[in-house]
């Protein structure tokens, strides 16, 4: 067993040398690779910065001067979105009714003329309902310009509850409004026009207690391609006045 203890020692201490040497090659090429790797590649650093200045190269001047500038940054971009936020406000003031949640007459005119375009270039139908109040001038007199607002309110949210979502509902003056319908043919401008009429009759509103019965006119064209807004208009007040006069509803 001896003999087999002496040519172990040989064998470790072969082992040992192995292993030394390899443990300096391995810390040999860790070096090297460090190196390369400081030479080829990005050095990762752990130190903070502000705005892309190192916090080493800071001192207090500049720090104070840069914490500054980024609180003037801050505010500058919370005055950008209250300006955003007022200008969508004062977009959607300008084109509807100061008083019911209509389009205006300016604004009801722009979407027409888009509409008659778009009929001319797709071939596609499109119709006009014009409708007045009838007696809102007694009304007024009778129950005072807070009853006849109120009875504005009212009438403006019967409409919108007969109509698409791809219709155009304007106030078009005083006691005047007026519906875009798409893809509506003169027919069926009239047939709308004869619900909205008989929709306003059987909805009476009522104002502080007091019942006030509401009555309307509306007259309904088709519309022309080739015309201009304030001609479609025109044709559709007409054809309201015919039907005012002949009693029609």
């Amino acid at each position: 067993m001896k003999v087999g203890d002496n040519k172990s020692r040989p064998a470790a201490g072969a082992a040992a040398s192995r292993a030394y040497g390899g443990a300096a090659r391995a810390q040999g090429t860790g070096a090297a690779s460090g190196a390369g790797a400081a030479q080829g590649g990005r050095v990762v650093s752990d130190s903070a910065s502000i705005m892309g200045v190192p916090e080493t190269e800071l001192t207090p001047a500049v720090r104070s001067a840069l914490m500054t500038l980024m609180g003037e940054v801050a505010e500058l971009r919370r005055e950008l979105d209250g300006m955003k936020s007022r200008l969508r406000d004062a977009e959607l003031l300008a084109d509807h009714d100061p008083l019911l949640p209509l389009l205006n007459r300016r604004a009801f005119v722009r979407e027409l003329a888009r509409v008659l375009s778009y009929s001319q270039r797709h071939k596609e139908p499109a119709g006009l309902v014009y409708v007045d109040l009838n007696g809102f001038k007694q009304l007024n007199d009778a129950h005072g310009h807070a009853a006849g607002d109120e009875a504005l309110k009212h009438v403006a949210k019967v409409i919108l509850s007969q109509v698409r979502e791809s219709d155009f509902v304007g106030r078009l003056g005083g006691d005047e409004f007026g519906v875009i319908m798409m893809r509506a043919d003169e027919e069926g401008a009239r047939h709308k026009a004869l619900q909205i009429v008989q929709s306003i009759a059987g909805h009476p509103c009522t104002v502080d207690g007091v019942k006030l019965e509401l009555g309307a006119s509306a007259g309904a064209v088709g519309l022309k391609g080739t015309e201009e807004p304030e001609a479609a208009l025109k044709r559709a007040d007409v054809a309201m006045y015919q039907v005012k006069r002949g009693g029609e509803t």
